[in-house]
């Protein structure tokens, strides 16, 4: 029998979960970027611009972003990395990655983009200086195996940043649920005319490794010195480890 994973609060077979969440970004990807704006009252921004800050990317670097949809954080670190540098741009959905590799085009800036899986990255192993994962680990079926695979392709001394959401302080519990279960999928139904891809995106948070769990999996993992940033009382958390 297949085995199973989580769809949100669904449990589905492991092989049907990546299909699912390719149909969730095929649905919202043209207007990706306004219902980032519009859930997070903009502050997704602030949060990646800390990414950014926290991964200390310099002229010449190499860079992956696993998962980078529309390539804010690629085109933010291609600026750093210069033109002796190298960053890649890597979705796993096709219609998110267009998205991103046109904004990069659009502001004259010429990096490579590859549609590949998470879980397989199609890189040399040790190859990059710096690895960053934006909002897209918890999609991702093996977490585990995607976390071995940045792991992997990291030179030694590299680091990895994991950007995602996690679990807010437990005072603002109740009002959080409230906005995630309440108002995103009414968003969704009003702007993208999809109410259940962000009823999925509230389940998927609270599915998704809580800070502490997700340090010790970067560990695991094979990283070191891994520690995380609450940002907007822990609703998102970004996680640093280094390859040693």
């Amino acid at each position: 029998m297949d085995k199973t994973t989580h769809f949100g609060f669904q449990p589905v077979a492991e092989t049907e979960k990546a299909k699912r969440v390719a149909g969730v970004f095929d649905s919202v990807a043209d207007k990706y970027d306004l219902m980032n704006d519009l859930m997070s009252f903009g502050l997704h921004r602030l949060w990646k611009a800390f990414a950014v800050e926290v991964a200390g990317v310099r002229a010449g670097d190499r860079v992956l972003d696993v998962a980078g949809g529309t390539a804010d954080l690629a085109l933010a670190f291609a600026r750093r990395a210069g033109s002796g540098g190298e960053v890649w741009l890597t979705d796993i959905n096709n219609a998110m990655l267009t998205r991103g590799r046109d904004r990069l085009i659009d502001r004259g800036i010429m990096t490579p983009a590859a549609q590949c899986d998470g879980e397989k990255l199609p890189f040399p192993s040790g190859h990059f200086d710096c690895v960053s994962c934006a909002f897209g680990l918890r999609n991702m079926t093996h977490k585990e195996r995607a976390l071995a695979e940045m792991v992997r392709v990291l030179r030694p001394g590299g680091r990895l940043l994991v950007l995602e959401f996690s679990r807010v302080w437990k005072p603002l519990a109740p009002a959080y649920d409230f906005y995630s279960f309440k108002v995103l999928p009414w968003l969704g139904a009003k702007v993208v005319d999809d109410a259940d891809s962000y009823r999925y995106l509230a389940e998927s948070i609270r599915v998704h490794p809580d800070q502490e769990t997700l340090r010790q999996m970067m560990e695991q993992a094979g990283l070191d010195k891994v520690e995380y940033f609450n940002l907007a009382a822990g609703a998102v958390a970004l996680h640093r480890g280094f390859k040693f």
